[in-house]
């Protein structure tokens, strides 16, 4: 069972999302915040695998509760929703630790997925903002410092899996193009994340393309 915590200031959203939710036999809701105070307690009390993650509340707002509650180990998967398309949101969605961002007027079948993709421990990251995502960190000259001299220590398998997992690979398709086992993919996802001291696959994105593992249309 994936448990789920809503925060939105919202009551008729946190509704509509508990009753989209409790349709699916593999998802609980375990509480309900209407500010990133009551967030950051209830994801403290409830132990949750996701949160549901709104922007704008008033108080705590959802950017600065993502980063108190990620800041935890281990910690939930932050999915940050929102109504609002902006670049800063989604830079620092990303900067506090979110593990996926998406905005509310998705239907309920991507958010449904979303979940899932995040409760086994993955990212997620529409198409659509991993090019803007890129257009952002692919500096040239780019990538030195302490975590781009980690890449020395991954072993060549290690730096394929990066290049995979840069373009946006599953873990499935990975082994199919690697002639490995899936369960052998995640365990080189995990180490490759671990080394170069990463919190997940979106962040892994970002940093091979910072620090020119791949290029933008290579």
């Amino acid at each position: 069972m994936i448990r789920v915590l809503l925060a939105d200031d919202h009551h008729l959203v946190r509704t509509g999302f508990r009753v989209i939710l409790e349709t699916e036999d593999d998802l609980e809701v375990v509480g309900e915040a209407a500010d990133g105070r009551q967030a950051v307690a209830l994801a403290a009390s409830t132990a949750p695998d996701v949160v549901l993650m709104d922007v704008e509340m008033p108080g705590l707002d959802g950017l600065d509760a993502t980063r108190l509650i990620t800041a935890a180990d281990p910690g939930p998967a932050v999915l940050i929703l929102t109504t609002f398309d902006r670049d800063d949101y989604l830079f620092e969605a990303l900067a506090a630790g979110a593990s996926g961002f998406l905005l509310k007027n998705g239907t309920p079948e991507a958010l449904i997925d979303a979940i899932r993709v995040l409760a086994r421990g993955d990212a997620l990251l529409a198409p659509e903002l991993t090019r803007r995502v890129i257009a952002t960190f692919a500096r040239p000259g780019g990538g030195r410092g302490t975590r781009g001299d980690r890449l020395a220590e991954l072993t060549p398998r290690e730096q394929e899996v990066l290049v995979a997992l840069a373009a946006g690979a599953t873990n499935a398709e990975i082994a199919t193009a690697l002639h490995l086992g899936e369960a052998t993919v995640k365990t080189h996802v995990s180490r490759v994340l671990t080394k170069l001291g990463l919190r997940d696959r979106t962040a892994a994105v970002v940093f091979a393309y910072e620090h020119g593992v791949v290029t933008p249309g290579g």
